[in-house]
């Protein structure tokens, strides 16, 4: 009987320390998840907001490309080096647009860095989304014209040590703005769900706004004579 009851007693005093801790867990993937899709929501309406001065960004860089450097690579090869130049390209696009939204992306990094739920899944997927904001928001647009000038300056044999840099730091970190990782919404209760369900459809208008920019950089390419 002193046995049974003794078994009965640790049981108790075990249930009662995993509840509180399991109650902690719970309250706070309810307040990481909060504090994702208010963030998230007032990143992705910034760049809402900013969306048609974003897609003249592209048409910037064009316009600075045929006062400085047209046709600058003429008849240039088609190679390694030019894709790696197409990627600078796309990051002079990018960067400019994102330099529209730099408050807002600071301060979504800030809010979304350390936020941490019970799934390790969604807690590397937000911060790893942050981390790669971070780099966006911080990298300096690369100085193209000088840059394309320095491989046709080279016979086209050795890209600039400033474009190899550019590109093993933008390419891994490009992403787009707005967010919806899996694993979210079963942590979301209704008023988060619906700020959810109003950034994603500010994210499909970003996302069209995106589709139009690749005109864009085939006109940047071709005044550049660049094939990627």
């Amino acid at each position: 009987m002193f046995a049974r009851t003794h078994i009965a007693l640790i049981a108790a005093l075990v249930a009662l320390t995993v509840l509180p801790a399991a109650a902690q867990g719970a309250s706070a993937d309810v307040a990481s998840t909060n504090t994702f899709v208010q963030a998230n929501y007032v990143l992705v309406r910034s760049a809402r907001a900013h969306l048609a001065a974003a897609e003249a960004a592209p048409r910037q860089v064009l316009a600075q490309v045929r006062r400085e450097c047209p046709h600058a690579a003429a008849e240039s090869p088609q190679n390694g080096d030019s894709t790696q130049l197409s990627n600078e390209v796309i990051g002079a696009m990018v960067l400019r647009a994102y330099q529209l939204d730099a408050p807002a992306l600071h301060s979504f990094v800030a809010a979304a860095s350390a936020l941490h739920w019970s799934s390790a899944a969604l807690t590397r997927t937000v911060r790893g989304y942050a981390a790669d904001l971070r780099v966006l928001a911080q990298l300096a647009p690369p100085h193209l014209c000088a840059d394309v000038r320095a491989w046709v300056a080279s016979g086209y044999r050795t890209l600039p040590a400033a474009t190899v840099a550019f590109d093993r730091v933008f390419m891994p970190a490009w992403v787009g703005i707005g967010l919806h990782p899996a694993g979210l919404t079963r942590f979301a209760g209704a008023q988060q769900r619906s700020l959810l369900k109003r950034s994603d459809g500010l994210v499909v208008q970003l996302a069209d706004g995106e589709a139009r920019a690749v005109e864009r950089w085939g006109d940047i390419m071709n005044e550049l004579g660049i094939s990627p």
